[in-house]
């Protein structure tokens, strides 16, 4: 069998509107999930033993099972609890947000951690109310020193937003697929699109290598 990498070419502008339906469902996900993720981590580390137990479970959920069950609950059992149709683009945004917020939290958890106490007790010396201290004393700290980890977040995000296919969202797997099945070509046009996704995804992991040397350099000065 002969292979033609060339016939991808045609497709291209339907591939480049599945790839911008993927980075726009990346962005705003991230964007819910990383708010949803540092209002978690805050729960988990209060003295509300309550707000702990519920942010727990809620974490431990939501990281234990598998991302694709979570986006088919969303997509099936959701509207009929609500009693209201969701399109595939509010499936998929709700589901990976629960997720990325489910991850991000442990990320932002373990940066509050790191956040020294004696920070926090000169917030209360200085009257600082627990607004002012959390957004800008702690938020700061927290960002910068999860900053690396959450980059890697991102990036799994990015691949695991491959899974929204399954619901009929056009991103660009599903593109690639239904190209795939109409040319009859999966090994060019599918190897196409992992590249796409290949390409997109390994800078930021190198990105994520160099940020976290400058934070590591400028924590140490």
């Amino acid at each position: 069998m002969t292979y033609n990498f060339a016939i991808v070419l045609k497709f291209q502008h339907a591939l480049l509107l599945g790839l911008w339906m993927t980075i726009q469902l990346t962005i705003v996900c991230v964007a819910i999930g990383c708010v949803l993720g540092f209002l978690l981590s805050l729960a988990r580390t209060s003295k509300n033993a309550a707000l702990r137990g519920v942010s727990g479970v809620y974490v431990e959920f939501f990281r234990g099972t598998p991302v694709l069950i979570q986006l088919f609950w969303v997509f099936f059992c959701l509207p009929l609890i609500l009693g209201a149709e969701l399109s595939n683009f509010a499936s998929g945004v709700i589901a990976l947000s629960l997720y990325m917020g489910a991850i991000t939290s442990e990320t932002f958890r373990a940066s509050l951690k790191s956040v020294g106490s004696e920070q926090i007790d000169a917030c209360v010396a200085l009257g600082l109310s627990p607004w002012v201290r959390t957004t800008s004393v702690i938020l700061p700290q927290a960002v910068l020193r999860a900053a690396p980890t959450l980059l890697s977040n991102v990036v799994s995000l990015f691949k695991e937003s491959a899974l929204v296919s399954a619901v009929g969202m056009a991103d660009l797997m599903f593109v690639g697929q239904n190209i795939s099945n109409n040319t009859a070509r999966p090994v060019e046009v599918l190897t196409v699109v992992a590249l796409i996704y290949f390409v997109i995804a390994f800078p930021l992991t190198r990105l994520v290598a160099v940020i976290e040397r400058r934070i590591l350099t400028r924590l140490a000065v």
